[in-house]
This record gives structure tokens, C-alpha cells and sequence, in this order.
């Protein structure tokens, strides 16, 4: 029985859920080092699952990985931040369609449950973490999964909190925000694909990346 790879395979998923919420909520700053001895530490575990932890945030764009240097934050760079922004634009809007055209009741329950708990918690990390959860349910709702998993790639290395603080500084801040999901999500509750695809495409034009950072 395979006990072994198994256990690892745990402790490599929750060293990389503790260091994607450390880089997500800018308690690890962009451009920070990464040494893997003094993580291992911190994180009580082996070099082996924090090794492997490193390379997945790799591949979600979270770390850079180089050579002789070691591993550390991705900086942040808002020339592929409007570009995952326009990408966006290309899969959200056709996405909320086929989603009003299935209703899928899973998808659309993700949608709803993150309109609530953004309305409740005004903190940045967790409106984020809402807003991202908003548009990753609606992009699944269309039932195709490499529309989901490339809004993943998007929304998990390109969005950081410091970006999204400015945004929701913005006129009318999160709660309108919040407004403009439910008005989405109502329409594809009804099974109104162009009015569902229109909407989501003005919020995401509504709302473009800003040039600040921290």
C-alpha cells in the first residue's frame, strides 16, 4: 500500500495552500526571497514537500524559480496584468453565456455564496478572495474545463491585493462590485445568455487594472 507518496502528497498540498495565502495576502512581498532551509523550518517540514510546493507556485506564476539564486516572489508586472485583463475579457463574457444556457445549480450557488461573503467583510484580502471566487465559479458554470482552468492561471497570479485595494477605492468601491454580480448571476439564473454575457463584459471594462502598486 503506497502510505508514503500519500502522506507526502498532503504535506505538499498545505505547504503550498500556507505559501499561496502568505504571497495572495502580501504577507510575503513581491520580489522577497524564499529560502527553502528557513521555510522548512518555519513550515516543520522537509525540504522534499517544500521543494515541490515551490515549483507548483511556479507554474501558477506565484514564484520565480532561477537558477543558482533560488526561489522568490514573482514580482508583479501591470504591462501582463492588462493583458491577463484583456484575456479576461476573451473568456468571461462568452463563459457567463454557455453558463446562463446550462444554470448548472452547483456553479450558481459558488456565485451566490461569494456575493454574500463579499458584502459581509470589507477587508481587501478576503473581498478578493470573494471576487476571485465570483469569477471562477461563472467561468466553471460553462461546463468547459480548460476555460477553467486557464481563468485559474489568470485570476491566482495576476491579481494581487495591492492592485485590488486601489480598485475597490475606486467610486462605489466592492459594494458595487457586488451589485454588478448579482445583476450577472440573475441573468444567468434566468437562462439569458446575451444579457448575462453583456453584463459581464461592461464589469470587467468597468474595472481595469490600475498603475499602483505597493
Amino acid at each position: 500500500m503506497p502510505v508514503r507518496p500519500i502522506q507526502i502528497a498532503s504535506v505538499v498540498d498545505q505547504v503550498h495552500a500556507a505559501l499561496r495565502e502568505q504571497i495572495l495576502s502580501g504577507e510575503l512581498e513581491r520580489g522577497a526571497r524564499l529560502p527553502q532551509e528557513i521555510l522548512a523550518a518555519e513550515l516543520g517540514v522537509s525540504r522534499t514537500p517544500l521543494r515541490e510546493a515551490l515549483r507548483r507556485l511556479a507554474g501558477e506564476g506565484l514564484v520565480t524559480l532561477q537558477p543558482n539564486y533560488g526561489a522568490t516572489v514573482a514580482q508583479l508586472d501591470l504591462g501582463d496584468m492588462r493583458d491577463a485583463w484583456t484575456a479576461r475579457l476573451v473568456i468571461e463574457p462568452p463563459a457567463a453565456r454557455m453558463g446562463a444556457e446550462r444554470r448548472p445549480e452547483a456553479a450558481l450557488a459558488r456565485m451566490q455564496a461569494a456575493i454574500e461573503r463579499q458584502r459581509a467583510d470589507g477587508d481587501p484580502a478576503v473581498s478578493l478572495d470573494s471576487n476571485r471566487e465570483f469569477h471562477l465559479a461563472l467561468v466553471a458554470a460553462s461546463g468547459n474545463p480548460h476555460l477553467t482552468h486557464l481563468s485559474e492561471l489568470l485570476w491566482v497570479a495576476r491579481i494581487s491585493v495591492a492592485i485590488y485595494t486601489a480598485q475597490a477605492a475606486q467610486v462605489g468601491g466592492t459594494a458595487a462590485w457586488s451589485d454588478e454580480h448579482e445583476a450577472i448571476l440573475a441573468a444567468m439564473r434566468a437562462g439569458d445568455g446575451a444579457t448575462a454575457e453583456r453584463l459581464t463584459r461592461e464589469h470587467i471594462e468597468r474595472h481595469p487594472p490600475v498603475a499602483q502598486d505597493r
